[in-house]
Formats: structure tokens, sequence, C-alpha cells
């Protein structure tokens, strides 16, 4: 056993077996916490439960696959992966559409290989499983010892309203970006070489930058800050001058984001307080393992994790105090902003720092304290087993983990009704060219319903003049004229508006009118008929109308 190399191959062994077996906790964890809809993995969304009422359910993940997908078919194309040439065409130019970075790249042979349905789901999954590896890896080198560690990566992998939040939102997916870029600031500490730790410290940079590049720039007000503030009191030049660049650029992203896509919108004059409300929570929304007020209201922390947290924040106030400081305020005030207009200052806090006029919902910053309370979960579970006799920590830890974990598991993502190669479509796809006009035709305040719509553009790609909620205002003159034909109220002229637009297939989908309880939906189809259009193909509740003729793609 004298010889070097033979004993570092051991201790990397050695180093390796706790990772691994960190690994399988995740990966467990994960799917797990998906139950039961992991049961369906390749025949329904992991998501919100939505019900589909014959088609595919709406929802942000109907939005957020989509996004996915325009990566790898604007590559395919030889285009800008960024834009989305699809909707809202021919009112606008090709939208800027974040979000599709940066898991759309590993979407694009997932999704050639298995279909939407699938990919999504093991993409979600490996998320959730990546959100506490990364965890685990950025606490191991604070250092924690691996058991208190691996606690700390399952409370943040579990974390309800990281969790749910990656059901549809991307918010949960893009939360795992902010302990991979801890991860790698601390990493050159032990890097053999310069290079190396330029090489860690441009990968934590990366991480922060991209947080704004996907798009989540409610996350972003409150990620820059955090990690800038996490690499003063973590001091080290290599990597603190990486990140505190990696800010100030992410932080210009985010100003050009809002200029390209905020910018124009129905979202440019921020959301009114009232519609803030309908998304505040209260204290019991805090405690509760219920949805009591719908997803975006879901904040359950636990109760045995805040509880560690707080203990591990008074443990580590005595021995980096900075640092416990810094966790402290991230744990804290995301929980307090969450409370939106129940809190008695949110309008003020509004008008003195103007970008939370924009976030509509305000426990968006909450993936923030879901890590920083994960971490001082940690440091508590870290003293503890320090405490118990060296013979049953094993079995101290294990239980540790079993606790939190029941603490957090509340198993808030359901099934989502695919619909995957529906016959209308397929017929549409093969079709001759023409864009499309898919009905109900939302009107302000309902774009989000536009998902199903986005959803079935992988299976017949065309130009269509709507799409998702942030619409550009250009868009709402054609949405407020022609969303009378939800009810079959044709006038003389419209279908030649609509084939001046290039507009030579109608799609009706029954399913959508029951999930956006449009009414109507009867005279939409004798208004089709009435104005000429002849049945093409049907699937279920979605049925084609062609008009004929030629017209743009």
């Amino acid at each position: 056993m004298h010889d070097p190399g033979v004993r570092a191959r051991l201790l990397a062994g050695a180093a390796r077996r706790p990772l691994l077996l960190v690994t399988a906790l995740y990966v467990l964890a994960a799917v797990v916490a998906a139950l039961p809809a992991a049961l369906r993995l390749g025949s329904e969304f992991i998501s919100t439960g939505l019900p589909g009422h014959g088609e595919a359910a709406s929802g942000d993940h109907l939005q957020t696959s989509y996004r996915f997908w325009l990566v790898g078919h604007q590559l395919e194309q030889g285009a800008e992966p960024w834009r989305d040439p699809f909707s809202f065409q021919p009112l606008v130019e090709p939208q800027v559409a974040l979000g599709g970075w940066p898991f759309g790249l590993p979407y694009w042979p997932l999704e050639a290989a298995f279909g939407p349905v699938l990919a999504w789901n093991l993409l979600l999954l490996g998320a959730t499983a990546a959100a506490g590896l990364l965890a685990y890896l950025w606490l191991s080198e604070l250092p924690l010892p691996p058991a208190a560690a691996a606690l700390g990566g399952l409370a943040f992998a579990l974390a309800p309203y990281r969790l749910v939040q990656s059901g549809g939102h991307l918010l949960g997916w893009i939360a795992v970006l902010v302990p991979l870029a801890l991860w790698a600031y601390e990493r050159p500490r032990r890097a053999e070489s310069r290079r190396s730790a330029h090489a860690w410290g441009a990968l934590a940079a990366a991480a922060v930058v991209s947080i704004p590049l996907s798009g989540q720039l409610h996350l972003a007000l409150g990620a820059l800050p955090f990690v800038a503030a996490y690499a003063a009191v973590r001091y080290a030049r290599v990597p603190a001058l990486w990140v505190w660049g990696g800010v100030l650029v992410a932080a210009g992203a985010g100003l050009a984001a809002e200029a390209l896509v905020i910018a124009g919108s129905s979202a440019s004059e921020g959301r009114q307080l009232a519609e803030v409300a309908q998304y505040s929570a209260d204290g019991a929304d805090f405690t509760s393992r219920w949805r009591r007020h719908g997803l975006e209201r879901f904040v359950y922390l636990g109760w045995l994790t805040p509880a560690l947290a707080l203990a591990g924040l008074v443990l580590l106030a005595r021995r980096r105090p900075w640092l416990a400081a810094v966790l402290g305020v991230a744990a804290l005030v995301p929980a307090v902003l969450a409370l939106g207009t129940n809190l008695p200052l949110y309008e003020t806090l509004r008008d003195v720092f103007p970008p939370l006029r924009y976030p509509r919902v305000p426990g968006r910053f909450l993936p923030l304290a879901n890590l920083a309370l994960a971490a001082l979960a940690a440091v508590a579970a870290a003293a503890l087993l320090t405490r118990v006799r060296p013979g049953r920590r094993a079995l101290a830890a294990g239980l540790l983990v079993v606790l939190v974990a029941a603490d957090l598991l509340v198993f808030p993502l359901r099934s989502s009704r695919a619909d995957p190669g529906n016959a209308a479509y397929a017929a549409l796809r093969e079709a001759p060219p023409g864009r499309v006009l898919e009905l109900p035709v939302f009107e302000r305040g309902k774009g989000q319903f536009g998902s199903v719509h986005q959803y079935y553009t992988l299976q017949a790609p065309r130009e269509r003049p709507t799409g998702y909620a942030l619409a550009p205002e250009e868009t709402f003159e054609f949405t407020a004229r022609f969303n009378r034909l939800d009810c079959g109220a044709w006038l003389p002229g419209d279908r030649a508006a609509l084939e001046g637009l290039g507009i030579r297939h109608l799609v009706w989908h029954g399913g959508l009118y029951e999930q956006s309880r449009t009414p109507g939906a009867s005279f939409a189809l004798a208004g089709l008929r009435a104005a000429g259009y002849r049945p093409a193909a049907e699937d279920g509740v979605v049925r084609l109308f062609a008009g004929g003729g030629a017209g743009s793609p």
C-alpha cells in the first residue's frame, strides 16, 4: 500500500462511493416525488393535472416544451434558436423566444428519439435529481460531511414550491443553476492549477448568466444579488472576479430581455395590484401541505425542515456570521415577498424597487429560500450527527433523511393528457401551404390557453396569428376583431380578411372550449360551415377545416 498511484486510486474510489449513493438517492426521490404521474411516463405529461376534455391539457408545460422544441427545430433550419417563427404571424416580426436555454439542447435529441412527452418527463426527473446533486456538491465544498450535505440536497430536490414549479413553469428547472453557480464558485479553492481555477470560475459565471437568458427574469432579480453577496462573504479572488463579472453580464442580459421581450407586450407597464393579489400567499399557505389556493400560492416549506434551518442558522452564526447572514436573508426575504399584497408595505416596495412591478406571482423568488433553508438544515444535521456515537451515525443520518423526506413529500405533480399523433394535425401537416387559425381565439387575459396551440405546432409546424400570453400589443387588434368567431359570428369580409393574411386552414378545438370555459363551441362549428370552410379531418374533439387555395407557409 506504499505505492502512491494505488493509494490515489483507492482514495478516488472512496470519494466516488458517496457520490454514487446520493445520485441514486436523488433519482429515487425524483421518481417518488412525481408519483402518481411517473407511472404514465411515456403517455402523459408530468405536470399540473388539468383536465384536457379530449385533447391536450393546457398548461405552462406545453409552452415550455414548445420553447425547448424550437431550439432544435431552428438549429436544424439553420436559423436563430431564440426566434419563434410561428407565433403571431404575419402580424409582427418573429419574436425573441426566451426559455429554450439551456434545456432545449438536451431536449433536442431526446424529443427526436422518444417524442415530446417522454422527452419532457425524463428531463423533468433529471432536473429534480440534478437539483439535489448540485446542492449536495456545493454543501460538500463548504465543507459539510457527506450525510449532512446529502440531507441538504434532498431538501432542495423535494422542496414543494421548486417541485410544483417544475411541473409546468421553467422556474423550478432554472433554480438548479443557483447551486451549480455556488458549487463552481467553491471548487477553485482546491483546483490543481490556475487554469482549472479559471475554468470553474467561468462555469459559475455561465450559470449566473444563464438565469436571465432562460427568460427567468423574476428569479434573476433575487439570484444575482444572492450570488454576488455569497461571493463577497466567501471571497476568493479568481472565482469572485468571474462571478461578479457574470452578475454584471447577467444584469445586462436581463435589461436586453426586458427591451426585446417585455417592452411592447401586454406586460410592459407591469402587473396591476389586483392581478398580483390573486397569487399572493397568506401565512397558512406556508404550513399547509394541501393546495389551498391553487399551484401559484402553494408555498409550503415544511415543518421539520424550517426548524432544522433555524437551528442551523444559530449554529452557523457563531462560526461564520457573514455567511449565516447571507443564507438567513436568502431564506427570509423571498418568503416575505411571497405574501405579496398581504404584506402591508408591498405596494411601497414596488414603487421603491420598480422591477417588482413585473412579477405577477410574488412567490417567484421562493426557490432561493428553498436552497437557503436546505443549506441551513444541512448545517444543523452536521451538528446533530457529531453528537451521535460513530457506530450509530449511519442509522441516525438515515433517520434524518427519512424524516426530511416525509416532511417535504407532498406529491404535487399530476398527469396531463398529451394527445400525441392527433389525426387532424397529421392531416394539417400534409395539407397545402397556408397559415392556420385555431378556435377559440383567446382575447386579452386568456392567452395562457394558447399553450395548446403551441403544443400542436410540434405535430404540424405552421405560422399562426395567435400565440401565448405575453403577446405584443399589435396582436390584440386581431384577437379583438376575430374572437367573435368563437361563437360563429362571421361578418361579410371576414373570410377575405383571413385569406389576405394567408390563413387557409382553421382548427376547431372542442376540448379547449371546455378547458377555457369559452361558450359557443357548437355555434363556432356552424359558423365555419356557413362561411364556406369544408371539414378536412378530425380526431375526437379536434377538427380541421380547409378553405382551399394556396397561401403563405
